[in-house]
């Protein structure tokens, strides 16, 4: 049942797959499939991996968890920082909550988002999954016994299935449902950068290593140590008409720059973080976007995955992670289950509801951060019972979906 030869070992005898999306849920819905039973290719729009795209990203402990499924942990531990603490603060330096993370957990990793694209695809085409670049998806078709990709460049591919990994803005959403969603606008424009920590920042924040901090108010600042030492940090400006992605590359780094130093003039750290920012270390990042609940997560023989179905905003720090443990879930259904409908249905009832609660406490949050909430910090519940449901789930491979499903019916 845990084959990885891709040769139709799973109970619905699906034997091939086409996955659109070659960043974090794609290579690990290719490797899960394998390892029950299907030859999974990854087209990737762009021409080579992703390199040099997005800022930093946490991998938090479930996350982890999930990519040791498919034995890509490994991989991407070798290129995170362990960040074990969090620290929330207000605008004043005024902290009022810590965590030191579960001793029993790995602590979260933190890693540049390309980076990470780039260990999960060299590990997955080191373990024989195929992956084609600028195949840009224009639309796909079909049929009784298999589904057919359309890339701009004219060609396209047939397989059993068609798993669409293609992120917030995925084309294959809308050709499941013309009418599904877009993103969702958090009223916050998101900015990151390096500062460089010389004798007189450090002073002024005293990072202790291996803690990130969250810095609410006015406005919103987080920040960690690199490995490095330069302080990395990320931040939001509010905007209630934000300009579109080619918009925001056209304003010089200088002027972004200059007007989150008028936005965070008195708040701590952000005036003494930015005034040792350079602009040309400074992350235009965009606009900070969710999903909302999208009603159709499959239809036919095509099925969402990852961001595409459920991207619930950086403010929840599980992007990646709730991507990662979504892949990993279709494998096991797909194994289990006898027919493809059948595993899609089971796959979203174990996710939807996980999935769309994590998502909603950050829209709670972006509120905050774009200023638009009678407080000036987010309800926190005690770090340790914030966590817990987050870092300790658990997808366990080797139990059936089918007894998955009873427990929960039980519950």
């Amino acid at each position: 049942m845990n084959s990885n030869s891709g040769n139709g070992d799973n109970a619905a005898g699906i034997r091939t797959a086409l996955v659109i999306g070659g960043g974090v849920a794609g290579p690990v819905a290719a490797l899960a499939l394998r390892r029950a039973g299907i030859a999974a290719t990854v087209y990737e729009a762009y021409p080579t991996a992703a390199d040099g795209i997005g800022a930093w990203l946490g991998l938090a402990p479930n996350g982890l968890a999930a990519l040791a499924t498919v034995g890509a942990d490994a991989a991407v531990r070798a290129i995170g920082q362990p960040m074990p603490g969090a620290v929330m603060a207000d605008g004043a330096g005024n902290h009022y909550a810590r965590f030191d993370g579960f001793p029993e957990l790995p602590p979260t990793m933190a890693m540049p988002r390309d980076r990470l694209f780039r260990a999960l695809t060299d590990h997955a085409a080191a373990e024989g999954v195929p992956f084609v670049y600028g195949k840009r998806l224009v639309d796909a078709e079909e049929t009784a016994d298999g589904v057919t990709a359309r890339f701009a460049d004219g060609s396209t591919a047939t397989a059993d299935l068609l798993i669409g990994a293609d992120g917030i803005r995925s084309t294959v959403r809308t050709v499941i449902d013309p009418q599904a969603p877009a993103p969702e606008y958090g009223g916050v424009l998101s900015f990151g950068g390096y500062a460089a920590m010389d004798r007189g920042l450090e002073a002024e924040l005293k990072p202790e290593p291996g803690a990130m901090y969250f810095t609410f108010g006015r406005a919103f600042m987080g920040y960690w140590q690199g490995p490095d030492g330069q302080l990395i940090w990320f931040a939001g400006l509010p905007a209630d008409n934000p300009p579109s992605q080619a918009e925001l590359a056209r304003v010089p780094a200088a002027e972004w720059l200059g007007k989150l130093r008028e936005l965070y003039a008195g708040h701590f750290p952000g005036e003494h973080v930015l005034r040792h920012t350079a602009p040309d270390a400074l992350m235009m990042v965009g606009q900070m976007e969710r999903m909302p609940s999208v009603p159709h997560w499959h239809r036919g023989r095509m099925v969402l995955v990852g961001d595409a179905v459920h991207a619930p905003s950086s403010s929840s720090g599980q992007g990646a992670s709730l991507a990662i443990e979504s892949a990993v879930e279709l494998g096991r259904c797909l194994r289990d289950l006898p027919g493809h409908g059948e595993a899609f249905a089971a796959y979203e009832a174990l996710r939807r509801p996980r999935v769309e609660a994590i998502g909603l406490n950050a829209a709670a949050v972006n509120e905050v951060k774009a200023g638009k909430s009678a407080s000036p910090r987010p309800s926190f519940p005690a770090p340790e019972e914030m966590f817990r449901p987050l870092h300790f789930h658990r997808i366990d491979w080797e139990q059936s979906v089918q007894e998955t499903l009873r427990g929960l019916a039980g519950a």
